[in-house]
């Protein structure tokens, strides 16, 4: 949540890859913004002007003091802010919705915006239960949309390299993983209050710091595995900070079992500082990020780690409006990448298993989901 500046990217409903989602690409592709209570929005804004991919053309946004806030802070035009989507689909028709809600709230956004046959674009997770993922993904399907789910890691070279790592054999057999993501404490770092109050609401964010920071670690690892659904998940949560949290938890651990692998996911609001890096080991060597850029690497007959700088990202993979436009335009096909639909159901299928866990005191045995 901190490193605002990174921008939302966005998961794929694949079945639907047709034409009629290409544009030219010189042409600027047409987006609105849907909702100002997800913080992250303020590093998107900021962003905005420096790219001409795509062309900001309306936000909704009901509570005007919010809307003028934010009118305010980045001199936007007030002709931007509408009421309600079908205003701004109606006056601007835009082609995706960049949608800046409460988790809770991307359920009935995405399917507003699949009767207007627009791709969207969320802010991670895709939603708060795999119930409301599974009626997402009958409504992409329905209506041939979109659907792109946004994590700032996806952004990080170090992140790729272990999966090209992984690809090419060098770390061996993937035995063991583990994920640290988190900071000190969403009100601790000062989020806006907007998005402080649903952040530490079950019925808008799914969970704590189980969910805000636990899906990072899920979404890597789907990544890492190729698609594979966890044999069973197994989790623990509690509150360290009941005076600040009471009503969610704060520091998790959740377990994921592979046949031959295990990783261990520690999502947590209770880190002395913010961090989002990973522990990746191998029959043949391991590899451990450290942070954006930088890898730690350690091969079977070697004395000593080595620290690498992975090659940087190239477009349009190296940051969310440009995989966006590439997607849109229908040369980039995201597959079982980081945002792609498929990827993002495997992850709420460990989320809300993970929560359920929690609930239970008793490990969750998963199966693949259904193809329909």
């Amino acid at each position: 949540m901190r490193l605002l500046k990174l921008l939302p990217a966005l998961a794929v409903c694949l079945l639907f890859p047709a034409l009629s989602f290409a544009q030219s690409s010189s042409t600027p592709l047409k987006v609105a913004i849907y909702g100002l209570e997800h913080g992250h929005i303020a590093g998107f804004l900021h962003q905005f002007p420096q790219q001409h991919e795509v062309e900001l053309v309306g936000i909704v946004e009901s509570d005007k003091a919010l809307a003028n806030r934010y009118q305010q802070e980045f001199h936007l035009d007030p002709g931007l802010f509408y009421n309600t989507l079908d205003e701004v689909v109606a006056a601007k028709h835009p082609q995706a919705l960049l949608v800046y809600t409460s988790v809770g709230d991307h359920r009935k956004v995405i399917e507003a915006a699949a009767q207007h046959n627009l791709s969207v674009m969320v802010e991670k997770p895709l939603t708060i239960s795999l119930d409301d993922a599974l009626a997402i993904r009958r409504a992409a399907r329905a209506h041939h949309i979109h659907v792109l789910v946004n994590y700032e890691t996806t952004w990080y070279s170090s992140n790729k390299a272990v999966y090209d790592l992984i690809n090419q054999g060098k770390l061996g057999d993937v035995r063991k993983v583990v994920i640290h993501d988190g900071h000190e404490g969403p009100k601790e770092i000062n989020v806006q209050p907007e998005f402080l109050k649903w952040l530490t609401d079950p019925a808008t964010n799914g969970a704590g710091a189980l969910y805000d920071f636990g899906c990072y670690g899920a979404d890597l690892m789907t990544w890492w595995m190729h698609g594979k659904t966890p044999i069973s998940v197994t989790a623990v949560a509690q509150t360290d900070k009941p005076d600040i949290y009471p009503h969610v938890d704060d520091d998790a651990t959740i377990i994921l079992r592979y046949p031959g692998a295990q990783a261990v996911l520690m999502p947590s609001w209770n880190w002395t500082f913010s961090r989002k890096d990973s522990e990746i080991y191998g029959n043949k060597g391991y590899a451990i990020t450290v942070g954006l850029n930088k890898l730690r690497l350690r091969y079977v007959g070697e004395k000593q780690e080595s620290e690498i700088t992975p090659d940087p990202l190239t477009p349009p993979q190296d940051g969310s409006l440009h995989y966006l436009a590439a997607v849109m335009n229908g040369t980039l096909n995201p597959d079982g990448d980081q945002a792609s639909l498929d990827t993002n159901m495997i992850v709420m299928q460990i989320l809300d298993a993970a929560r359920e866990s929690v609930r239970t005191g008793q490990t969750v045995k998963l199966k693949p989901l259904p193809a329909n």
